[in-house]
């Protein structure tokens, strides 16, 4: 998906005629160097009364509203409550450029980029999808990877007054074989139910699912948890079936902006619920291994919202 805005085309008309298709033609090495020293000519005319007025003003470097103790003994928290069998993952601050863009339907626009052939960390469980791919890759058909991160994420798009541009998520990722009737994806979501399940009480939180499409694998999570069979949001990102977390109040449909993945993305719903995060399968690993059969479950919890709920 190639997105020219117009601010794009405005800063392109102003450059010699030639520049997008000289630029465009540069290796990955030598626009790398280019950027590089267009970063450092710049960087060097910075004087420090403007880098103070840029950390008032600029949403994207402004320290988080939460406070990091709660959010910090939440997570050991949650830590603590991981089975054994599941790996957490130290993930990097950044991942290779199109990590999220080449496996799901996001804008480009969302993500902050860099100068080198990386991006800003925009959603864990991309990154962690990524490390699964590459562990299934050296196991037999056989074998599953359950993986989990905690990590302070940064989105480009503005999310509203009041609200950050970056938010910690802690999340789950599972990825294993496919046996056919549903039965993998009942089983992975099993594991996350039964994760989640263990602290969304603490804050009268609930955990819905939706069926996309799919009669086989509705029939095989009947009775797991509830539906919510007219959520349309999350349908093309999520294949199969979509979780949704909230607390207090009833879950109804709408109020809710942005993309999946809860976080600041996450808003007051209607009847008073809060949304807390979600999650769904999804065909990342599949895509990353050329193999159809792999299935992948992601979900993800704010747990800065969810520290602010358990301190009242």
């Amino acid at each position: 998906m190639n997105e020219i805005t117009d601010a794009e085309r405005r800063v392109w008309a102003r450059l010699p005629a030639g520049a997008a298709a000289a630029i465009g033609g540069l290796s990955g090495s030598d626009l790398q160097v280019l950027m590089m020293g267009i970063a450092r000519e710049r960087a060097h005319r910075v004087r420090p009364a403007q880098v103070l007025r840029r950390w008032r003003q600029d949403r994207l470097v402004r320290p988080a509203a939460a406070d990091p103790r709660a959010v910090a003994a939440l997570e050991a928290r949650l830590w603590a409550m991981l089975p054994a069998d599941v790996d957490g993952v130290f993930l990097s601050p950044v991942v290779p450029l199109g990590t999220c863009t080449s496996v799901a339907p996001q804008s480009p626009n969302r993500i902050v980029t860099t100068t080198r052939p990386v991006e800003v960390l925009s959603d864990p469980t991309n990154a962690l999808a990524v490390e699964a791919a590459d562990r299934r890759s050296r196991q037999g058909a056989g074998g599953e990877v359950h993986l989990a991160a905690t990590h302070q994420i940064l989105r480009a798009q503005h999310f509203g007054p009041g609200r950050g541009s970056h938010f910690r998520l802690f999340s789950l990722v599972s990825s294993a074989r496919d046996t056919g009737s549903g039965r993998t994806e009942a089983r992975l979501l099993a594991r996350h139910l039964a994760f989640w399940r263990q602290i969304l009480p603490e804050v009268g939180g609930t955990v819905v699912h939706t069926v996309f499409d799919d009669p086989v694998l509705r029939e095989r999570l009947a009775g797991m948890l509830p539906e919510d069979p007219g959520r349309q949001r999350g349908r093309g990102y999520y294949t199969g079936a979509a979780l949704l977390m909230t607390a207090g109040g009833g879950l109804e449909r709408g109020g809710a902006a942005g993309a999946p993945h809860g976080g600041n993305d996450a808003a007051e719903r209607g009847g008073g619920a809060v949304e807390l995060g979600d999650g769904g399968f999804t065909t990342w690993t599949a895509q990353l291994l050329g193999d159809a059969k792999e299935r992948c479950l992601v979900s993800c919890l704010s747990t800065e919202r969810m520290a602010a709920l358990l301190a009242g």
